[in-house]
């Protein structure tokens, strides 16, 4: 499925208050470059705020001005120019506060859904969600300008919002529909019939809330997204220079000024509301201030003066998304867990994950970016993401665990967990990277105001439970209305004599008679609390050990979806080891699977999966996929599957590969070299069909008399292609085929007699009685390129060997085998009045005639059946490859199916199609040749045909399948004769590999 055109933005910045992340947000963004998820030439910022609390707005125009002065530095100017936006699309995304379900942000939260579409294979994070939601949903059709979007929220857009762009000038909020119960501790606009915005409310009165009330009853949500044309964005761009404005930026606070706090939405954009007058405006303070003194305000007041000068003549219209849904995240853990669930769903959802025993995850958990072995069970509604555990574990209802390895999973035995927030943290303390542990309970309030729980219970509970004491959490004099988890040191970080553990926390779900000890460990800990320990997070090392989870998770579904020959395409995770620096990984775990695949079929797919990881590594250079494979280099590997030795065959290949890797040209070398490996493989899968080919002994005609086979050409209706191996074997192929005379006659034939000389005589020509190549092999010598599919006479040299006429690994020369065996040689003429290159299966049409007059002139018979199987396996010996469909279709008479089934070895079975009276007559009237002139060469198409089905690219697959589906019903369509064929079941299966030369 290609994917719509979205919008190619000019910069993206990420925001964010980590002042010693730059380098690691600026990779996310890159490595999502790398992914093809924002477009090439994009200017990609990660850029810190320029101080903790600016706030939305300050964090904006901080952003902003950072956009303007790289694109001015491009564009060649030496200070910040505003001309610089007029053609630019920009998008900021602002990671906003803590959260203390992810330590890398709501951004970087980890969403429980695939991407079936994405070139890459990656997790999803919330970020990555919105910059699609940006990109191809409600950015495209926007002209020019500055895209705002919040992180802190989960969004769903419809494919087509209908958002209108027609004569829009100033800012435009984006709004969802929320109720009015919801409106009550959130953000809503009031509107004007025309869309323009009225006035803004957060935590509106009942009254303000209904009068912003829509006829359905729904409210529209402040979303978090917000557009400026490039009129406003330089308005407001031109604010960074008047203090106290210039506070909001890096380049003030380089300044010396004093900084301030703005909002987005209740301080720059409420300005442009129609409704709110300047005295209402200066009087306001934003929601995300909080509590301040008098000179703070003062201070603000002043800067939301500048912005009602600057700002107050833009308009700001809202655009309301009706089938749109917004939620802010909250720091409930309740609602966090029911974000990623989903209760009513009768299995759990396990995302980029590999579970050993799924029966025992609960229905509507989820499971994201986790290793599961053993028994490790989850209750319903529980979430596990980024864990590698070993069972027996139990975690129960309402738990949300995150960040655990093995290491830790022993502390987890025994236990049954309900209602709680474990989570594993990366964290560095005086430059030394530690693990620490955290556990909150499913229902305790992040809120600094209230009575406050921990494990929820109350404080007292608490205290009575462990033996923790109250000073143990807070200092004596930290005000009783302070005393709150946020500020609690619960949390061990650094033991003076062992590594921490969630055994240091876990105790107080039950503490045991241990004398005191597991309290004494806890008291003896350094501990910080949640606020304390945010500016310790190693959010790299988070990233990081992250991605190398997904991958190994990745690398097990891999292999079983190789060893149990899935129909999964891995191209995704490919690209994704690649582009992410770890395709040695990758090609180690593919070798291990070759090695110990029990049948070739198998090994192939993995070869062909090797191919693709060269290939990819050369990035688009080094030249086509497609080209030789028969470097002297790579014959002792190549020479090791041939005699059957697939372990040491993989290991050779491996072997040879490390010395292929270092530039692109070497490396699509190398790619064609392990398509050439799996050329053998399938090779030998195929000559499975021998089991089918079988003679019967006849008497040998007389030295000098003719024995002479024409066929017909054949034509398939539906299924060609499915008869191709590894299609054949893998899937099942099934093919309607007939054969058809030509201007009345058979085009295609071959003749056959014994001679005395001990020689071979070959020749080849359009017609029986012209012969335009003529050919004399006196020695094996003459013989050894019958595998060269375009030397001189090479299919006639295959012929004779295929028959068993002669043996070209014998120690007699072929005189003597001639002579021994027959008492002289033999003549073979072979010709086809069709076009080579005509698609009517004239080569393999042709093999057929020539090994029947081969056999039958060397006193053996060969069944029709036995011909088909032994085209097969002639076709395999001349390395063209190829199907079986073109020998159904000429050597079989009248109108059939052939089919072969997913097995091997491979079997050919053929059903002739019975059809009502006249039916033959009626095609014959309606059949009509055409010559274009254009050759359709097989062996050129069906490289591509494989590799796209070793690839098992999603439409290939479903292509493949139709066509087996629309043979059986094409055949139902013969039966019941010429009206019913009027209405075809499907397209050709020609539909895909088709050249555009003889489409035309």
């Amino acid at each position: 499925m290609e994917q719509p055109k979205g919008v190619d933005w000019t910069v993206i910045i990420l925001t964010y208050q980590y002042k010693d992340s730059v380098e690691v947000f600026q990779k996310e963004l890159e490595v999502r470059q790398k992914r093809e998820q924002i477009p090439a030439g994009t200017l990609l910022l990660a850029v810190e705020d320029p101080e903790t609390r600016v706030g939305s707005g300050g964090a904006t125009l901080n952003a902003l001005l950072v956009a303007a002065e790289h694109l001015s530095a491009r564009a060649g100017f030496s200070v910040v120019t505003a001309d610089v936006l007029q053609l630019a699309w920009i998008l900021i995304l602002h990671m906003g506060r803590d959260f203390p379900f992810d330590d890398c942000g709501r951004a970087f939260t980890c969403l429980p859904v695939e991407n079936p579409q994405a070139p890459v294979e990656a997790l999803v994070y919330n970020l990555d969600h919105l910059l699609d939601i940006m990109t191809y949903q409600l950015g495209p059709g926007s002209p020019p300008g500055v895209w705002v979007c919040s992180t802190d929220m989960l969004l769903s857009v419809p494919p087509n919002p209908g958002i209108s762009w027609d004569g829009f000038r100033g800012a435009r909020v984006i709004a969802f529909p929320g109720t009015t119960a919801y409106a009550r501790n959130h953000g809503v606009y009031l509107t004007d019939a025309q869309g323009f915005v009225l006035d803004i409310y957060y935590q509106g009165s009942e009254a303000d809330i209904q009068r912003c009330a829509r006829p359905d009853g729904r409210v529209p949500l402040v979303s978090g997204v917000a557009f400026f044309s490039v009129e406003t964005a330089e308005h407001l761009l031109a604010t960074h220079v008047s203090p106290p404005l210039d506070a909001c930026t890096y380049m003030g606070l380089d300044s010396g000024a004093r900084p301030v706090q703005l909002s987005l939405f209740f301080d720059i954009l409420l300005c442009m509301a129609r409704n709110v007058s300047r005295e209402d405006f200066l009087a306001g303070r934003p929601p995300e201030l909080g509590q301040s003194n008098a000179d703070v305000e003062g201070y603000l007041q002043v800067a939301r003066a500048k912005l009602w000068r600057e700002l107050r003549d833009q308009p700001l219209t809202m655009a309301y998304i009706p089938d749109g849904s917004y939620s802010y995240m909250t720091t409930s853990a309740s609602e966090f867990l029911l974000s990623l669930t989903s209760p009513r769903a009768p299995g759990a959802q396990v995302v980029h994950s590999q579970v050993e025993e799924l029966q025992l995850l609960g229905a509507g958990s989820s499971v994201v970016n986790c290793l599961l072995e053993g028994a490790v069970r989850l209750g319903p509604g529980s979430v596990l993401q980024h864990c590698h555990l070993q069972g027996p574990i139990h975690i129960g209802t309402g738990c949300f665990v995150s960040g655990l390895d093995t290491a830790q999973s022993e502390a987890l035995h025994g236990l049954e967990l309900h209602d709680l927030v474990l989570q594993g943290h990366h964290v560095r303390l005086h430059g030394a990277p530690v693990r620490a542990f955290t556990l909150v309970g499913r229902l305790d309030s992040w809120e600094r105001q209230g009575t406050g729980t921990y494990l929820n219970m109350s404080w007292n509970e608490f205290f009575q439970k462990t033996g923790i004491r109250n000073w143990d959490l807070w200092n004596p004099d930290t005000p009783p209305t302070e005393r709150c988890l946020l500020s609690a040191r619960l949390f061990p970080v650094l033991h003076p004599s062992r590594a921490l553990g969630p055994r240091d926390m876990l105790w107080m779900l039950d503490p045991q008679e241990d004398g005191g000890e597991a309290l004494w460990a806890w008291r003896t800990s350094w501990r910080l609390s949640w606020e304390q320990l945010q500016p310790c997070l190693d959010r790299g090392a988070t990233l990081a050990s992250r991605r190398d989870l997904f991958f190994r998770q990745a690398l097990l579904k891999a292999r079983k979806v190789l060893e149990a020959r899935q129909d999964l395409s891995l191209r995704p995770l490919i690209r994704a080891t690649v582009r992410e620096g770890c395709p040695g990984l990758l090609l180690a775990t593919l070798d291990q699977v070759a090695a110990g695949a029990g049948d070739p079929g198998v090994a192939a797919r993995v070869l062909a999966c090797v191919a693709d990881v060269l290939g990819c590594m050369a990035e688009g250079q080094g030249g086509l996929r497609s080209g030789p494979a028969a470097n002297p280099e790579w014959i002792r590997p190549f020479s090791y599957l041939e005699c059957g030795d697939l372990a040491g065959g993989v290991k050779a290949l491996a072997q040879e590969r490390d010395k292929w890797l270092s530039r692109p040209v070497l490396l699509v070398r190398a790619a064609r070299h392990y398509e050439g490996a799996g050329q053998i493989l399938i090779r030998q899968a195929v000559m499975s069909a021998q089991h089918f080919v079988s003679t019967e002994p006849v008497g040998l005609p007389a030295p000098g008399q003719w024995v002479v086979a024409e066929c017909p050409a054949r034509v398939d209706f539906s299924g060609g292609w499915s008869d191709t191996p590894p299609l054949a074997y893998e899937l099942g192929g099934a093919v309607l085929g007939l054969a058809v005379r030509v201007d009345g006659r058979r085009p295609i034939g071959a003749r056959a007699r014994r001679i005395w000389e001990p020689e071979l005589w070959l020749a080849v020509g359009p017609r029986r009685d012209e012969m335009a190549m003529k050919i004399v092999c006196r020695s094996l010598e003459d013989l050894k390129d019958y595998c060269q599919p375009h030397a001189p006479g090479a299919l006639l040299k295959a012929a004779f060997i295929c028959a068993g006429i002669v043996h070209v690994r014998s120690k007699l020369s072929l005189s003597e085998q001639l002579l021994r065996t027959f008492g002289g040689g033999f003549e073979l003429h072979t010709w086809s009045e069709l076009p080579h290159g005509s698609g009517l299966g004239t080569s393999s049409i042709l093999a057929g005639t020539a090994l029947a007059t081969l056999q039958r002139a060397a006193g053996r018979k060969v069944s029709r059946e036995a011909l088909i199987h032994a085209v097969l396996h002639l076709e395999q010996v001349l390395t063209t490859g190829g199907g079986w469909q073109d020998q159904v279709g000429g050597l079989m008479p009248g109108i059939k199916v052939g089919r072969s089934r997913a097995q091997l070895p491979l079997k050919v079975e053929v059903e002739e199609v019975t059809v009502p009276e006249g039916f033959v007559q009626t095609l014959n009237d309606h059949l009509l040749l055409v010559y274009t002139g254009k050759t359709r060469l097989a062996r050129n198409l069906l490289q591509d045909v494989l590799r796209s089905w070793y690839a098992r690219l999603p439409a290939v697959v479903q292509n493949a399948h139709s066509l087996v589906r629309h043979t059986e019903e094409c055949m139902k369509a013969f039966h019941q004769g010429p009206r019913e064929l009027q209405r075809p079941p499907g397209r050709s299966g020609h539909s895909g590999p088709e050249p555009a030369a003889v489409g035309e």
